[in-house]
């Protein structure tokens, strides 16, 4: 009953512990930062003044007699138990445990306990080298080498196990055993440190030659790594070549170089192997040896990977070799930045016409044909003209390479030849490689194929500028017949050409048929288009001049007025009158005038009238009487300033614009705009007047009382 009775009141305890509600977090509603902020760093400060972490030291226990201290042993060690028994695979409680009982000088207990966790987790190093570091502490030796063995026999690619092996050997002055030790780490083939590790050892104990068989072993060992690797490092044979020089072997160290450049062979150069080899030349004083070195390391190692390679051979040339030594090496190191810009865009011409430019100055003749025979072979891609304006240069140079300075006829007409084939003349062509080539055959003493040339190129792609160059070439030949029909076919080819019909018209005047020349003239005016008639007409004018046809002179103004109204013809009619006689002279020039003005009434370009009367009033002022130049000054018009509206391209509204316009006197429907500008003055004049009259007034009465 009292059972039943003490169930029934826990349940109507937890009964009312349930129904018990759980108290609410409070709200905060003003959530605005307070007026004293404290930072985490002054909680900090205080914590550590008030020393609140501290926890008081634990008392210290000492013990009296043998019974506290094995009862204190079985504690601990009861403890430690319970650690391993709990968690077996965290070791560091076993090294604690075993660091416990070594301080109690109980070894045979440590050892039991790290053989104990060996056999746990044998991979852990940190327990080997805890186990063997113990052994050696407590002067164990054979024990430590036993711990050792079984380390490098159970893990060899831990290298920390070898390095403490062979050092406590050599400790303990057992070279042999240190060596026979790295003789075994050896034959897993380690990484370099540790051959470099066994050759220092050999080297500490002056054991020279055993040095060298370990580098020759090692080396050995990258060879047959390169095979694998396909990419190996050289240092290695820098070592051992330096390895010899240092101990004074130099003929070893030389054939070590030589068995390097000779195991990596061109396929995989390293130009830190040939800077090592060329400075250790140097060493030795063997100039020409280094020199040597750098050039067939740089015709053979890639550009991008051989600055250093030139750094140090612009160097070696500046302290031991002449001018035209650093002259070489710099015209090679610009060499190979052309190749590579070249390489990376075939059709950049500019860089080719740099690289050949270089390799012209300083190499043999096939060298430069070879560049030049690389260059044109980059035909650019498109069939355009703009496109081949840079490369036809390639040609011409290399033509006038062959030409000058390599003295072959033969290769300079075969280079023509070629470019001419290879130009696509249906689309287009180049009239400079026609004339050049025209131009070599001449001097040659060829005339046959310099006249056979351009006459191929008038028959396929006829130009102005190979018309001229023909012409001119026969000009100079004196082949008059041979130029009448060139500038024959050239008119028929292109008649609207003014200058060529000037061309010919002069020609037949300096040989003398002034009929011919009046005839091509006229042949030429008759045209329906002409590219600067106003040219030719002042050419056949001159040369009428110059015959003395002074009327047919004047029939040709008059032809060319009834074409044009130009206010320049006008006054250049009226010079040539002045060109007459005295009286009769001035009456022509100044009827022309009259005339000119009457016929420009009608024009709308009224700054030409302008300068049709202006050029009238300086030959009045020069030549004219008082009542002559009372009349032209009448004719003159009226300077004029007015707006207009502008429009926008839109058509919105952009303002207004100021000009200048002219009134002439002469125009009838101008005249009430005239009497409108005479009244407009008159009303400013009586303005002007009033305002004087307003700011004297004493002037006014005066004036009245006279």
């Amino acid at each position: 009953r009292g059972g039943a009775c003490a169930r029934s009141g826990g349940k109507m305890a937890s009964t009312a512990a349930g129904k018990q509600r759980i108290p609410k977090v409070a709200k905060v509603k003003n959530k605005a930062p307070a007026e004293v902020q404290i930072t985490a760093e002054q909680l900090l400060r205080e914590a550590k003044e008030r020393e609140l972490e501290l926890l008081p030291p634990p008392p210290q226990q000492k013990i009296t007699d043998v019974e506290e201290l094995n009862d204190y042993k079985l504690r601990k060690r009861k403890t430690f138990e319970d650690n391993i028994r709990k968690n077996r695979t965290v070791i560091s409680n076993w090294i604690k445990y075993a660091q416990w009982e070594e301080s109690l000088k109980e070894i045979q207990r440590a050892r039991s306990i790290y053989e104990r966790a060996l056999d746990v987790d044998y991979r852990n190093v940190t327990l080997w080298l805890k186990y063997a570091e113990m052994e050696m502490k407590n002067r164990q030796v054979n024990h430590a080498r036993n711990i050792w063995d079984r380390a490098i026999t159970t893990l060899p690619r831990v290298n920390q196990f070898w390095y403490k092996y062979t050092y406590m050997e050599e400790m303990l002055g057992n070279v042999a055993g240190s060596r026979q030790v790295f003789e075994r780490w050896m034959e897993w083939q380690p990484e370099e440190q540790a051959w470099h590790s066994y050759i220092n050892f050999e080297l500490r104990y002056k054991e020279v030659d055993r040095a060298r068989s370990i580098y020759e072993r090692y080396i050995l060992f990258g060879a047959l790594a390169v095979l694998v690797l396909v990419h190996p490092d050289v240092k290695n044979w820098i070592k051992y070549a330096r390895f010899e020089e240092k101990h004074s072997y130099f003929a070893h160290a030389r054939k070590v170089y030589e068995r390097a450049v000779e195991f990596f062979g061109e396929e995989h150069m390293d130009e830190h192997l040939y800077v090592a080899f060329a400075k250790f030349e140097e060493n030795q004083k063997e100039f020409e040896r280094v020199r040597v070195i750098y050039k067939y390391a740089l015709d053979r190692i890639p550009k991008q990977d051989a600055q250093n390679l030139f750094k140090n051979y612009t160097i070696f040339e500046k302290k031991f070799g002449d001018r035209r030594g650093i002259e070489d090496i710099i015209v090679s190191k610009r060499r190979f930045q052309y190749e590579e810009e070249v390489k990376a865009n075939p059709h950049n011409y500019d860089a080719w016409f740099d690289y050949l430019r270089l390799v012209e100055s300083d190499t043999d003749a096939e060298t430069v044909r070879e560049v030049y025979e690389r260059a044109i072979a980059n035909v650019p891609p498109i069939q355009e003209k703009r496109h081949w304006k840079r490369y036809i240069y390639l040609w011409i140079n290399y033509a006038l390479y062959e030409e000058l300075e390599a003295k072959a006829s033969k290769r300079t007409r075969q280079v023509y030849q070629a470019c001419l084939e290879l130009l696509p003349h249906k689309k287009f062509t180049f009239a400079k490689m026609w004339l050049l080539y025209a131009q070599f055959e001449i001097r040659q003493k060829n005339l046959p194929l310099a006249r056979r040339a351009l006459g191929t190129s008038i028959g396929k792609c006829p130009k102005n500028k190979l018309f001229k160059g023909y012409i001119e070439l026969e000009l100079q030949l004196r082949e008059f017949d041979r130029c009448r029909k060139l500038y024959e076919k050239f008119l028929e080819f292109a008649p609207e050409n003014c200058t060529s019909w000037i061309k010919f018209a002069e020609l037949e005047t300096i040989l003398g048929d002034i009929d011919r020349a009046r005839a091509i003239y006229e042949l030429a005016i008759g045209q329906p288009r002409l590219d600067m008639p106003e040219v030719l007409w002042k050419s056949y004018i001159d040369f009428e001049i110059e015959q003395e046809e002074y009327e047919k002179t004047r029939n040709l103004y008059r032809r060319l007025l009834q074409r044009t109204q130009h206010v320049k013809v006008w006054i250049s009619l009226a010079q040539f009158e002045l060109s007459g006689g005295q009286e009769e002279r001035l009456q022509r020039c100044r009827q022309i005038y009259e005339e000119a003005n009457k016929a420009m009434r009608s024009c709308e370009e009224k700054e030409e009238r302008v300068m049709l009367l202006e050029s009238w009033r300086s030959f009045e002022d020069e030549f004219g009487t008082d009542a002559t130049k009372e009349r032209i000054d009448k004719l003159m018009p009226e300077k004029i300033k007015k707006r207009r509206k502008l429009q926008a391209e839109d058509g919105s509204d952009a303002g207004w614009e100021e000009y200048y316009d002219y009134i002439f006197p002469e125009d009838t429907a101008n005249q009430p705009n005239l009497k409108l500008l005479a009244m407009a003055k008159l009303w400013k004049k009586q303005q002007q007047e009033s305002e004087a009259a307003a700011m004297d007034p004493d002037k006014d009465i005066d004036e009245s009382q006279t």
